[in-house]
């Protein structure tokens, strides 16, 4: 399986590079690249009442990047801005489940975001258990009650910094079977 990394308006070099390696790290026989696009974030996901991003909006834009990379199986987007769905005050992500494309959103994951001092490991480790959480949506997992499980639903920054970036044996299980039928 081949995913791309797909930067979204501003984000670091250095991000990209962690999430990519965290990628290869955890699904292993796959290509995992940081692609040379970069999509530029439209004003008009931007909801003005909420000062944030519609996280679908931009989600919609992934899938279109990925409908014309038929290279690519999956298609991680990345934004560095704070994003939403109308049910809920934010998410670190959202993806097609099952689908080809996943978003997430580093704003969140910054200790500083939380008054917290700087941490560039953890908001680093972060990014890639959100990543890897999006992904596994694209591959047909729901979330998983499993507290380590990377496919836990995360509903708070301490939610994610329980859990591990890998996924449980239940979810590995699938999400072997779901690389094995993408060839």
């Amino acid at each position: 399986m081949k995913i791309g990394v797909l930067p979204i308006g501003h984000v670091t070099e250095a991000a990209l590079t962690h999430i990519q390696e965290g990628l290869t790290r955890v699904f292993p026989d796959t290509t995992c690249v940081v692609v040379d696009a970069k999509l530029p974030l439209h004003e008009a996901a931007f909801d003005e009442k909420r000062k944030q991003y519609q996280s679908h909006a931009i989600l919609n834009e992934v899938q279109g990047y990925a409908v014309k990379n038929p290279d690519l199986k999956r298609v991680l987007g990345v934004v560095d801005v704070d994003i939403f769905v109308p049910e809920l005050s934010f998410v670190f992500g959202e993806a097609a489940c099952p689908g080809k494309a996943a978003l997430i959103s580093l704003w969140r994951l910054k200790p500083e975001f939380y008054g917290e001092a700087p941490d560039i490991e953890l908001f680093y480790a972060r990014a890639v258990k959100e990543a890897v959480h999006e992904l596994g949506h694209t591959l047909g997992l729901g979330h998983c009650s499993r507290s380590s499980c990377v496919m836990r639903f995360s509903n708070s920054i301490s939610d994610t910094d329980v859990k591990q970036s890998l996924f449980c044996d239940h979810c590995n299980l699938q999400v072997t079977a779901s690389i094995r039928r993408l060839g």
